[in-house]
């Protein structure tokens, strides 16, 4: 395959492209780059002598890689595609869990935000990830007017590095731009809970959504993830004369098979029992408007913390430990993997005992 580089006459300037020629064949492939014609002054006359070295580094780059076997002639038009477009389809397939999905579609909006005039895989370089990492750093505003935090960085760069691994998997890239790029380091994590005393004036007050207030309650007094608790059927709670109520079930996050002890009381809430295949949090669904009518509940119980649907999880945890459960107990009834992931929750309750220990104070 042979690569050339050429002119062509576009408005008022000249703009410069690649041409690929293969057995009979032609692809093209516009680099962006752009001659002044007729040239009158110095400073023209330079541009232009830069912009022709660069497009002609870059087919001597083209050429080498063709030679090495790193692209090939269907590649070019692979090339060619919208990368924005591209990870708009993956975050589609990422609407699985609230918070994944989230944090995908803030990613990409910041993506359109950094690349407002879309972007093609041709363009995504070493150079391009690390202006994007740059970008989340030190420019990217969140929804409050704020920069972004330490973990939304962390996060939303960590999507980014996933979408280009994908298109390496999709053999679009042959080569991840990422690789050799920092990452941005996970900050401490914010685990916000209510306590016993809060949970029982929750559960203590009307909420507007009952289903949202239900679901609610019963991931707080059983640890279960809003993914798992949407999918539940009746068939995955079980009971046994040894065990009592239990359910065994597929952590939709981890894929990991469970069996989750469950109090008769977080029985009791699931009410009469339905077909083996029926949903038991039939009609639940995930929207900003459940999140504000849950919050709303929140207010008129009298708790003014900033309470998402996954604090319910977290509440499950903090009381087991604050209740004197062994961490490896909870660790297991949390269905966390590795032990490291349970120990933040017991860093908030040594927080907690260092708290309660400063509160004594004597004017000595």
């Amino acid at each position: 395959m042979k690569v050339t580089l050429r002119q062509r006459k576009k408005n008022d300037s000249i703009s410069l492209y690649l041409d690929y020629y293969h057995k009979g064949k032609r692809k093209t492939e516009y680099l962006r780059l752009y001659l002044t014609p007729n040239p009158q002054t110095k400073t023209e006359r330079e541009v232009n002598k830069k912009t022709k070295q660069l497009a002609e580094t870059i087919c001597a780059q083209r050429q080498i890689e063709i030679q090495n076997g790193i692209y090939g002639f269907r590649d070019i038009e692979k090339l060619k595609g919208s990368f924005i477009t591209y990870v708009s389809t993956l975050v589609e397939k990422k609407n699985t869990s609230a918070g994944n999905y989230g944090n995908w579609n803030s990613m990409l909006k910041h993506l359109k935000a950094f690349c407002p005039h879309d972007v093609s895989f041709q363009d995504i370089d070493k150079i391009f990830v690390e202006r994007f990492r740059d970008y989340l750093d030190k420019d990217a505003i969140a929804r409050a007017g704020k920069k972004l935090s330490q973990n939304s960085k962390y996060s939303y760069y960590g999507k980014f590095a996933a979408a280009l691994k994908h298109a390496v998997k999709d053999g679009i890239l042959k080569m991840n731009p990422a690789t050799g790029v920092e990452y941005f380091k996970q900050g401490e994590p914010q685990r916000e809970f209510l306590t016993l005393d809060e949970l029982q004036r929750a559960a203590n007050t009307e909420c507007e959504l009952p289903l949202l207030k239900k679901a609610f309650i019963f991931s707080a007094i059983t640890g279960l993830r809003w993914s798992d608790i949407e999918k539940l059927i009746w068939s995955e709670v079980q009971h046994s004369k040894e065990m009592g109520y239990y359910i065994r079930f597929r952590q939709k996050k981890t894929k990991g098979a469970e069996t989750l002890p469950i109090s008769e009381q977080a029985r009791e809430l699931l009410g009469e029992e339905g077909e083996p295949k029926d949903k038991i949090f039939k009609d639940l669904h995930y929207s900003a408007w459940s999140n504000l009518k849950l919050q709303q509940w929140m207010m008129k119980a009298g708790i003014t913390k900033s309470i998402t649907f996954h604090c319910a999880r977290h509440t499950y945890a903090t009381l087991q430990l604050t209740l004197g459960t062994d961490i490896y107990t909870v660790s297991k009834l949390l269905g966390h993997k590795e032990l490291r992931t349970t120990q933040i929750y017991a860093k908030v309750i040594d927080d907690k005992k260092k708290d309660a220990a400063n509160r004594i104070q004597l004017d000595l």
